[in-house]
Formats: structure tokens, C-alpha cells, sequence
């Protein structure tokens, strides 16, 4: 089975190596949860969401009743306070388990999301959630990898006008190396599966982390944390052309310079020109990872532009995993896993300067008890109010979600 969790060495490397003070920083975030407490579930891996009336929905790869992870309503109450309520706990027969994924609502209040594993294949799972008219919610499984047609899918999905559902898996396909797949509603709650792209043949990209999102023209962009010609990730874009999907390599980063990030292990976002943003987790001027631009080109090229180096100091960060969200301004949000004042990571602006150049403000550094290691981007509110996970940390040691005011 395909996964990336992260090892206590790992984590505890992250935290020696970009450890700057023990002085917590003065901080604008409230603590909205903390996970752990009993069946809870712990271990926020993946970004949470909103939904239009302020409720924040996400998932925690592990915990629950079964130990396989949960779906958490974050709802406001009285004073400041917030509320959970977990809507379904995964693990239970042949259901899918630990589920790294943020979630996704069509236009009905349908819940979409992936899991990791589990399933009657134990590969991972496509999931859906719908609201009971008497409160409550029914999960079905609307989809289980086999391995041949994908496995382990690490990110949530997408949905076009038609309804029908876009993902990828980290690993399994033709190649063993992930693969893009589409899910098409054929009504009645079944849904076929579509193999639009099998990952690592060649020099083309290998296992997708990240999720994928769509231009005007209904071309898809997705990251790879592999392959590509230097082994260290790519960009992709895939064209629908003639009933087929036409994969072409944006860019291909390249451990081997200082000028360049390397494995993306977050997605892309666009501007209104165009323009792809994304976040590297190592590499850069220090080693640390990079956030990216990528503008189209005459020709149909790609030029790439560091907007910023990851330094590993207290005003640096350090190892962005997460990806990122723009506001109205241009402004760019994201986590990075380490770095900050106190070396527990934080959350970041990049503010676009005249002259092209990018100034980073830290927004929030965390302490432990608040949470660390922020794998995970954000999310925003219609105030500027950014929302997101940490892994570890809070009261429990278990995550936390919390909110920094704007």
C-alpha cells in the first residue's frame, strides 16, 4: 500500500533543524478544537472547508470508534465557541479508512472525499456523504480502487458542470506510479470510473499527492511529487482532445540548482491571467522549499518565478506543504511545517510589491498548544478569517483547527 505518513523522525528533524526560540510569538489565531479526547478523531492531515452559513468540515486521518479516521462539523456557538459533531467515523466492514482528504459540496449539500485505503480491495475509496432529512448524514461508497485503477488516493476531488467527479491516486495504474481518473454520475447513485492518465511512463510525472483544479478551457492541472526529468516532481497539464486526454509536463523542478524548488507536494492554483501558484516542499535558495509561479508562454511554454524562498528562520518557514489560497487583492496564504518564531510552523501571507516582487508577512506562529506541523493549506471566510489543521499539538497532542482573525 502506497502512504506517506510522516515518521517521529521526520517530524522531530522539522522541528530541530528550523527551531529558532522557545518564546511564543504574539499570535491574531483562536483555537477552534483540539482532537483526541475519547473516539475523537485525531491526526488532521488535509485542509478543511466552509460552507455557506460558517461551518468548518473536515476529516482526521486516524481515530474514531474505529480507529480509521473521522468527518468533523466544526459548528460557532455562544461566546466564541465551537462545537463538533462527528458525521460518520470510517473503518466499519468493508469501508474505506483513513482518509487524507479535503472535502467537496455539489450543489445539493452532497459531501465528496477519498480514502486512503480500506474498501473491499483495501486500496482506497471514493465517498459520498448525504444529509438526512432528520438530521444526520448516510455515507456511500461510490467508488474502491483495485489497485490496476489507482490506489491510495491521497486528495479530494473536483466536479465539472455535469456533476461528474476528478482525482487522482498517489500510486497503482499502468505503472504503478498513480494515476488522473474521472467518475461519471450515471444516475441512480452509480458511477463509473474513467482512466484519463496513467503517471510514470517516461519522464512523465509520478505519484500525486495533490488534487488537481480546471482552467475555462476545461484542461486540468495537477503536481507530482516525482518524475519529471530530474526525478524531483512536476506540473502537468492534461487536454481533452478527441476523446482523449493529452498529458504535457509544465514544468519539471530540479533538486540540482538553488534556483529551483523540488517536490510539490501541494497542488496549483490560477489567476485570472492564467498564472499557476504553487508551493515546494524543499529546495530554494536554503533548502527550505519555495512558493512558485508558472506563466504561460508564446509557443505554449512555461516560465517559472520564485515569489519566495523558505529560509528555516523565524521569519522564513520552513518546508510549505500545503497549498495555496489568493484573495480578491492577489495575496497568497499558506502553512509552512516548520520555521516561525517558535520553530512549530505558521501560517503566511505574500503580498505582491511593485516590481514584481513578493513581501512575506507571518501571520500566525504556533506554540504547541495551539497545535504544530500544519501539513495542510487554508481556508478563508467571507471576512478574510483563514481556517486550517494542525497534525499534532493542542490539548490532546492529537491536531487542532483553528482560525486567525483578519
Amino acid at each position: 500500500m502506497a502512504s506517506k505518513k510522516r515518521s517521529p523522525t521526520w517530524i522531530a528533524a522539522i522541528i530541530a533543524t528550523t527551531l529558532i526560540s522557545a518564546t511564543p510569538a504574539v499570535t491574531q489565531a483562536g483555537l477552534l478544537h483540539s482532537f483526541g479526547q475519547g473516539t475523537d478523531g485525531v491526526q488532521p492531515w488535509a485542509a478543511v472547508m466552509l460552507d455557506s452559513s460558517g461551518n468548518v468540515f473536515g476529516t482526521t486521518y486516524s481515530g474514531g470508534t474505529y480507529k480509521a479516521g473521522i468527518v468533523f462539523e466544526l459548528t460557532p456557538g455562544a461566546g466564541g465557541t465551537w462545537n463538533e459533531t462527528v458525521i460518520h467515523e470510517f473503518g466499519s466492514g468493508t469501508d474505506g479508512h483513513n482518509p487524507r482528504t479535503v472535502l467537496m459540496f455539489d450543489a445539493a449539500g452532497n459531501l465528496y472525499g477519498t480514502t486512503n485505503s480500506g474498501g473491499h480491495y483495501h486500496y482506497g475509496t471514493v465517498f459520498q456523504l448525504t444529509p438526512a432529512s432528520g438530521g444526520g448524514w448516510t455515507e456511500t461508497v461510490i467508488h474502491e480502487f483495485n489497485n490496476t485503477d489507482g490506489d491510495g488516493p491521497h486528495a479530494g476531488l473536483i466536479q465539472d458542470a455535469a456533476g461528474n467527479l476528478y482525482g487522482t491516486t498517489y500510486s497503482g495504474g499502468a505503472y504503478g506510479m498513480g494515476v488522473v481518473y474521472e467518475l461519471v454520475s450515471n444516475g441512480g447513485g452509480v458511477w463509473t470510473e474513467k482512466i484519463l492518465h496513467s503517471l510514470g511512463h517516461g519522464k512523465d510525472g509520478a505519484y500525486c499527492e495533490a488534487g488537481l483544479i480546471f482552467d475555462r478551457a476545461g484542461n486540468l492541472y495537477g503536481t507530482t511529487t516525482n518524475g519529471g526529468l530530474y526525478n524531483q516532481g512536476t506540473v502537468f497539464e492534461l487536454t481533452p482532445t478527441g476523446g482523449r486526454w493529452i498529458d504535457k509536463i509544465l514544468h519539471s523542478f530540479n533538486a540540482n540548482t538553488t534556483t529551483d524548488g523540488y517536490q510539490p507536494y501541494a497542488g496549483v492554483i490560477s489567476d485570472a491571467a492564467g498564472n499557476l501558484y504553487g508551493t515546494s516542499a524543499a529546495g530554494g535558495t536554503y533548502g527550505y522549499g519555495t512558493v512558485y509561479e508558472l506563466m504561460p508562454q508564446a509557443g505554449g511554454l512555461w516560465t517559472e518565478k520564485i515569489l519566495h524562498n523558505f529560509s528555516g528562520s523565524s521569519t522564513g518557514g520552513a518546508v510549505p506543504e500545503g497549498g495555496l489560497i489568493s484573495d480578491a487583492m492577489g495575496n497568497l496564504y499558506g502553512t509552512a511545517v516548520g520555521g516561525g518564531p517558535t520553530g512549530f510552523g505558521m501560517v503566511f501571507e505574500l503580498a505582491p510589491n511593485a516590481g514584481g516582487n513578493w513581501s512575506m508577512k507571518v501571520l500566525h506562529s504556533f506554540n504547541g498548544n495551539d497545535g504544530y506541523l500544519p501539513l495542510a493549506g487554508a481556508a478563508m471566510d467571507a471576512f478574510g478569517n483563514l481556517y486550517a489543521t494542525a497534525s499534532s499539538g493542542g490539548a490532546y497532542k492529537q491536531g487542532t483547527v483553528f482560525q486567525v482573525q483578519r
